[in-house]
């Protein structure tokens, strides 16, 4: 099955067909760039082998990219001059790819398999970058021809798994400096290849990193009465927690505490002196997340007394939802049509996953799409952030395509 043959034209169109369709040997090349990113894979703010990788093929294709200076990361403008011209600056349209891998094993049976241990591109970054790199590749070649109506930015973000997000960093070197619209996509296991999902409004949630310390009085199993029951009160806070919070937040706004990490004592017959949790704080709603860390607080301080613990809470922020602006939604949507057909487009609910991408949405309009990479005909459950993650490559070309439209749909209406 051919996911890429274009589908009747928009108005925009030349000698009927939108232009940008990805020729066949740049595919082939894009496909062997992701293994090679997915082999060497790197975490968030040591991305250096990626960014030399991306600037060295920009560079090649004439292109004059600029590391970041946090050290990793890059951006590069592409028709920039030729579409000021007399008429004034236009704004730029920027398209986002992040970087890094996760500290997690690659247990695939691939050739490209991850060659460092204990550490994979289990998210699809290295695909999202692969999207990113091509696009801004086939978007040079069009404005060499007088065909790329709007300046575009590529942004090759480092650090997105990195809480609150390399995104924050990005954005004080700059690189929303006259941008007007920003879009972005994600791989998404649960969509076939070929299509993608979309939603106006939030499509992820908040996220944030909770920790919680215990400490009392210790002693023998035999006498609780005499103690301070610490693991009784971890359990209980990891319990009734996320219960209490449930009841004083209106619950479509999805606030949700999730354990990860208990840890406490170290014999079955003593009862501990200290006690720790860690966990993640969700939710879907960006007032109600503004609220978030003094609700946490308040609840685990009344259970904690409740059981004569004394708790100290290290709220971490993390990042609001992205939530996706009508019209750059409605853009993604065109795009999606005239390169594959109406078909091609599918709703998506809201996740609980957390994205960085959210801070650029703060400055500027945007969207995020979700990128189909199942297998058609595949129905194998598969997830992010697992070691056994992979992509069908078919879905490299999906993304370019989608993102090259988007470019010419978007300033020939601006």
């Amino acid at each position: 099955m051919n996911h890429l043959m274009p589908c009747e034209a928009e108005p925009d169109t030349v000698d009927g067909v939108l232009p940008g369709v990805l020729p066949s040997g740049l595919r082939t090349e894009l496909i062997a760039f992701r293994r090679d990113l997915h082999m060497h894979p790197e975490l968030g703010n040591r991305e250096f082998r990626t960014t030399a990788a991306v600037r060295a093929r920009l560079e090649k294709a004439g292109l004059r990219p600029r590391t970041l200076t946090t050290g990793t990361g890059l951006i590069c403008d592409i028709g920039r001059d030729a579409a000021y011209g007399s008429a004034g600056r236009r704004p730029v349209l920027a398209l986002r790819a992040d970087l890094d891998a996760l500290p997690i094993p690659d247990t695939k049976s691939v050739p490209y398999r991850s060659t460092v241990p204990k550490m994979a591109h289990a998210c699809g970054h290295d695909v999202h970058t692969t999207v990113v790199l091509g696009a801004g590749l086939v978007l040079a070649g069009l404005a060499e021809q007088g065909l790329l109506p709007t300046p575009v930015r590529l942004i090759f973000q480092p650090a997105e798994e990195v809480l609150p997000g390399g995104a924050l960093d990005a954005i004080e070197c700059g690189v929303l400096d006259g941008v007007g619209r920003i879009l972005a996509l994600h791989c998404d296991p649960k969509v076939e290849v070929g299509r993608v999902g979309l939603r106006v409004g939030p499509i992820t949630s908040a996220c944030d990193r909770l920790e919680v310390s215990l400490a009392g009085a210790g002693g023998h199993t035999a006498r609780p009465h005499l103690t301070t029951d610490l693991v009784t009160a971890a359990a209980k806070i990891a319990t009734e927690v996320p219960a209490l919070l449930s009841r004083r937040v209106d619950t479509r706004s999805g606030l949700a505490v999730t354990w990860g990490r208990i840890e406490a004592g170290h014999a079955c017959n003593v009862i501990p002196q200290h006690a720790e949790l860690s966990g993640t704080v969700r939710c879907l709603d960006r007032h109600i997340w503004r609220e978030a860390p003094d609700l946490v607080h308040a609840a685990v301080d009344e259970i904690a007394t409740l059981h004569r613990a004394k708790s100290e809470i290290n709220y971490i922020r993390g990042v609001p939802p992205v939530v996706n602006d009508p019209e750059s939604t409605a853009l993604l949507r065109r795009a999606m049509t005239a390169r594959l057909g109406r078909y091609a487009v599918e709703d998506t609910e809201q996740s609980l996953g957390g994205e960085d991408f959210s801070w650029y949405l703060e400055h500027v309009p945007g969207a995020m799409a979700r990128l189909g990479v199942r297998p058609v005909g595949d129905n194998t459950p598969r997830d992010l952030h697992c070691g056994d993650f992979d992509v069908d490559e078919d879905a490299i070309a999906v993304g370019v395509e989608l993102f090259t439209a988007a470019a010419l749909l978007d300033g020939n209406r601006m």
